[in-house]
């Protein structure tokens, strides 16, 4: 790893840290079963049934994603680059009894970490921004989706993100950030966490990569794999400073606000048959 994704995985192994005890992520209502799927409404409705399928979980964090799919049938493999996420993960398995295998890894040094291919191949939520490399990214994806299996992501619209997030009033976008793919990271200083912005978090720093939405599917495009859908969301799953909370927990442009944005996506994306 170079020196930003350095940085980023001691981010991730100190926010995982903060995450378990967190009442966001709320541990013990998945322990105890009263909160027991962590999935979001669409994405159970867009990926369907999974008893019985393999499923690989691509940037798991600490496991709360792909153990839910445990629970509804799926056998499961999570893979993220933190240490902690991933000892984490494979300790909340083995606590609650749920089948499950964990691999600590870099996303583009997988392919020589882990054998065998899945039916669906699963990311989800502030994940593809970490990532330096979207068509590696891509070329990764498609080497692990079966013949006739499928990947789905779900997360926030690349047009959402280049709008200052910080130090601005709901409503307002100030156009600050990229939109296209950028070699060098973008640098921030962290304070706190999603999860918790009042955890102690000094000295630690993130590094961000912005792609296109045209970028993100042209890279599945040419490693392989055919778009079944790409749709839309008018909100976002976590807090934007631009944005207000609606009743349902998520996040939108304030009522009476002039135009639309999409700030929020999901696709799935098939890989053929040989000859298809």
């Amino acid at each position: 790893m170079d020196d930003a994704l350095l940085a980023n995985r001691e981010l991730w192994d100190a926010w995982t840290k903060i995450h378990v005890g967190s009442a966001f992520y709320d541990l013990a209502s998945f322990r105890n079963g009263e909160r027991a799927i962590r999935l979001a409404d669409y994405e159970l409705d867009e990926i369907g049934n999974v008893e019985g399928k393999s499923l690989l979980h691509l940037q798991c964090h600490f496991g709360l994603d792909t153990l839910s799919w445990a629970r509804l049938g799926a056998t499961v493999t999570g893979v993220d680059f933190s240490p902690e996420g991933i000892a984490t993960a494979t300790a909340l398995a083995a606590e609650l009894h749920i089948p499950a295998t964990f691999v600590e890894a870099n996303l583009y040094d997988l392919p020589n970490e882990l054998d065998g291919q899945f039916d669906v191949v699963y990311t989800s939520r502030g994940v593809l921004g970490w990532l330096a490399d979207i068509v590696g990214w891509a070329t990764t994806v498609a080497h692990f989706v079966k013949p006739a299996g499928f990947f789905y992501v779900t997360e926030i619209h690349p047009v959402a993100q280049v709008f200052e997030n910080e130090g601005v009033t709901a409503g307002e976008l100030r156009l600050s950030y990229p939109y296209w793919s950028h070699p060098a990271p973008l640098r921030f200083e962290v304070h706190g966490s999603y999860a918790d912005p009042t955890a102690p978090t000094e000295g630690l720093v993130e590094h961000g990569w912005d792609h296109s939405l045209g970028e993100i599917v042209s890279a599945l495009i040419d490693a392989g794999l055919r778009i079944d859908f790409l749709h839309e969301f008018d909100f976002v799953e976590w807090p934007v400073d631009f944005l207000v909370e609606s009743p349902d927990g998520r996040w939108r442009l304030p009522a009476g606000t002039p135009g639309q944005l999409p700030l929020f996506f999901s696709l799935k994306a098939t890989k053929p048959l040989a000859g298809a």
